[in-house]
């Protein structure tokens, strides 16, 4: 992990009822905490969250579009096999970087 980068932690499930205000919170500390200057990491820790449906993915995937605007790189950290699968599935998986749990 680096100096600069900015961790935020995903719920135990993202999902339609908690994919709002982790949006709105993560977004927040993008933009206060990141800010534009560019070459910056968002690291997501979903460590703890076991499970992520569409409406979670597309929390994931607005996170990642504002931060690219900013330039900055968004890396997801203990990203289940299911998650990733999903990512590879849906071909977003590229927009992303990995790291594994506590990494």
């Amino acid at each position: 992990m680096g100096v600069d980068d900015l961790v935020v932690w995903a719920p135990e499930a993202l999902d339609r009822e908690s994919r709002t205000a982790f949006r709105r919170a993560a977004l927040a500390e993008v933009e206060t905490t990141l800010g534009d200057a560019p070459g910056r990491r968002l690291v997501v820790d979903l460590s703890g969250t076991t499970r992520v449906d569409s409406a979670g993915l597309g929390a994931l995937i607005m996170l990642q579009q504002r931060a690219a605007e900013l330039r900055h790189t968004v890396c997801l950290r203990g990203a289940s096999e299911e998650l990733r699968f999903l990512l590879v599935l849906t071909r977003l998986d590229d927009r992303f970087e990995f790291e594994p749990p506590g990494a």
